[in-house]
Formats: C-alpha cells, structure tokens, sequence
C-alpha cells in the first residue's frame, strides 16, 4: 500500500505566530500611511481566522474594502511574510526537522497549504525542506479554494492509497475525512479543541506522530 503523510504548513510545521503580527502591521503600516485604514491592526481578529484561504482573510478583516484592494493587501502582506521568513525570524516546530528526517525514510511526505506558492517556497529554501518533503501544494492550485480539493489533488498525483493528513484546524481534518485518510490534530499556537474534535489522532508535540503512525 503507498501510504503517505501530508503536512499542513501554517501552525503545523511552520510557528508562523512568529512572523504574523510583524507582517500584518507592516502591512496595516502602508494602508495606514495610504489613507486605505484607520485604527489599530487587527491581529486578534487574523489568529482567530488562522488557515481559511486567503479571500476570506481579507474579506473578514478588511469587508468594507473592494475586491481590488483585497488584492492589493495580499500582495503586500505576503512580501512582508517572505522579508520576515528570510531574515531568519520564524521557526520550524520543536520536533519537526527530526520528525520528518526519520519519517522520510520510510513514507512520502507533501505539504498541502492554505498558502500561497511563493510564501511556500521561502519557508521550504530557509529550512532546506526538500531534504524531506517530496511534494508542496498550494492552495494557488485549487479555484475553489477548498483544503478537501487540495489534499485529493495530492492523492491523485501522487497514488496515494492509505496515508495522514497533519494539520491544526477543521479544514485539515475535514481534508483528510474526504479523501479516506486519517487525521493528525496538532494542539499548536492557532488550534482550536472545537476543530479538533473529530481528529482520528491529536498530539501536542511534534515528534509524537512518530509513535502513532509506526503503531
């Protein structure tokens, strides 16, 4: 059987709770100064809606915005992600470089992402993930925007027959009970008990999804 695990990135593999609220006030920062916002950041209202795609970021942050500035927003949010990512200022999980190194040996890893590509891709050079990860799929990929899509995407390309989806919010777990796969909760920064609720595994640290998928 080709039995696989697909990560997802954002609270998961990645503590981008580092490089978030640096971003997100860069980015407030220049609609500020453009007369494009008024008040504070809104970084509580960001954590709570953490991993839905991006449209419905910006439309829940900024709703009195057009679609045009959504866009607009996006694109200078995800440069001040990939300046934060670059300057060394985020994090890969305790466990997770050790993890991975020890479950490649044996499995086929791939990241399925609510990211964008070249948000993706500077998280994977900066920790030199291609070491372990034989796939990275964003969300860019998919029209609807849907996790479940993603993660079928993943499977099909791939001949995916048993396997894992890893990840810390609903649309991961969701993924995972679409496509007959079984799911990982992890208990991280931006999890939510109520998403995790129908996990067929949780963990709260990284390394444990070690012991539960050699059982």
């Amino acid at each position: 059987m080709n039995t696989s695990i697909i990560f997802d990135m954002d609270g998961t593999l990645f503590q981008t709770n580092l490089i978030l609220e640096p971003a997100l006030e860069a980015t407030f920062e220049i609609l500020r100064s453009n007369g494009k916002w008024v008040g504070t950041t809104p970084i509580e209202k960001y954590r709570d809606i953490m991993g839905v795609p991006l449209p419905v970021v910006w439309a829940t942050l900024c709703p009195k915005h057009s679609a045009v500035q959504h866009i607009e927003s996006n694109h200078l949010f995800q440069e001040a992600l990939i300046e934060q990512i670059k300057k060394g200022r985020g994090a890969l999980y305790m466990g997770v470089e050790e993890t991975l190194k020890q479950l490649a040996g044996s499995y086929p890893l791939y990241i399925a992402s609510n990211g964008q590509t070249a948000y993706l891709q500077a998280i994977v050079e900066q920790y030199q993930l291609k070491r372990f990860i034989q796939g990275v799929y964003s969300i860019d990929l998919i029209a609807s925007g849907n996790k479940a899509e993603l993660v079928q995407l993943v499977k099909v390309e791939n001949n995916i027959e048993t396997g894992y989806v890893v990840g810390d919010r609903s649309s991961d777990i969701h993924a995972a009970l679409d496509n007959q796969l079984k799911s990982i909760g992890v208990r991280f920064d931006f999890a939510q008990e109520s998403e995790l609720e129908r996990a067929d595994y949780i963990v709260n640290d990284f390394n444990d999804i070690l012991h539960i998928i050699k059982e």
